[in-house]
């Protein structure tokens, strides 16, 4: 099957979707990624792939390039956590994901996987991990990149229940490891334990997952998810504070001793967003960053494991993997 059925990825250039591409030319598939004229590819350097240049939120661009497509995996996103323009973030989370959908639809294509996140879930009130079960409203969801996603993937959930749109929803937590190029919020959250600019931490957690599992994870659910249902893709439930000391070992560094109150870090947090707004650089500190470490980011992947096949190898090889990438990049000396 997989030698003869092309896919389209979205955001093939990025993070994860540069993960998934190579996922997918493991697997024997044909891809095709859709790229913006301005995105550099050096993650895509090299692979056997065709090019479709493109922006997600031009619909005649996306018709374009699903011609001849079987299988849909649309893996684009702004994940940015803040944005001199938040409507920006809206415009390609939600727009872009719109745009795609009806495109695959009107072409007919077979499955789509779309690439949401755990930001769309809510979390448990007994801070015991969370899981499929509790969708998150978009009144309660914190900031621009969070609604954008609450907003796009109730749109594809409507979609697939009313027009049979053909879709699976993958819902990954953290992704670290490898090619993290912007990098992420996360990604640049690690370069600076690396270089030893977080000597403290505020309480709070994450689940972490490689990358490349989380790829993996996305070719299960093309091959075996089912349609309208939502996965998360998932490893380790990690307080911050170990995972920076994880990253003090690695780097030869002290790990951080001191816990910070949230409330003396807002005024910090809103001088940050002050001074981004005229560098155009994005913060490492945000308020919306703030407000949703209040409670940590727990979530279980039982039903990607039971129903898709999906492991997670230990999240200390994602980091691991991390810093090895930033270094040979140049992010990290």
């Amino acid at each position: 099957m997989s030698e003869s059925r092309r896919v389209l990825v979205t955001g093939g250039t990025g993070f994860v979707g540069s993960a998934v591409v190579r996922a997918l030319l493991d697997a024997g598939y044909p891809v095709r990624a859709l790229v913006r004229a301005t995105s550099g590819r050096s993650n895509l350097a090299g692979l056997d792939i065709e090019i479709a240049e493109g922006d997600v939120c031009d619909a005649a661009a996306v018709a374009r390039a699903m011609a001849g497509i079987s299988y849909v995996v649309h893996a684009a996103a702004d994940y940015r956590l803040w944005a001199a323009d938040p409507d920006a973030i809206l415009r390609t989370n939600f727009e872009g994901t719109r745009i795609v959908m009806q495109a695959a639809l009107a072409a007919g294509v077979e499955r789509i996987v779309y690439t949401s996140s755990v930001a769309t879930l809510g979390l448990r009130s007994d801070a015991q991990a969370a899981d499929e079960s509790l969708p998150l409203s978009q009144q309660a969801a914190i900031g621009a990149y969070k609604r954008s996603k609450v907003v796009a993937e109730r749109w594809v959930e409507a979609m697939a229940a009313k027009e049979r749109l053909p879709a699976v929803i993958v819902n990954p937590s953290t992704p670290v490891g490898p090619r993290d190029i912007r990098p992420t919020p996360t990604g640049r959250m690690i370069i600076a334990a690396a270089a030893g600019r977080m000597p403290a931490f505020v309480d709070t957690g994450l689940n972490f997952v490689h990358v490349d599992d989380v790829a993996a994870g996305h070719i299960a659910a093309l091959e075996r998810g089912r349609v309208g249902e939502r996965y998360i893709l998932g490893g380790d439930n990690v307080a911050l504070r170990d995972m920076l000391s994880e990253i003090a070992v690695l780097t030869g560094r002290r790990a951080p001793r001191l816990k910070l109150p949230r409330a003396p870090l807002y005024p910090i947090a809103v001088g940050a967003q002050i001074v981004a707004r005229a560098t155009g650089r994005e913060p490492l500190l945000t308020v919306d960053g703030l407000r949703m470490s209040r409670q940590r980011m727990f979530f279980c992947s039982a039903k990607a494991e039971r129903e898709l096949g999906f492991r997670a190898r230990p999240h200390g090889e994602g980091i691991r993997d991390a810093l090895d990438w930033f270094r040979e990049a140049g992010y990290v000396r």
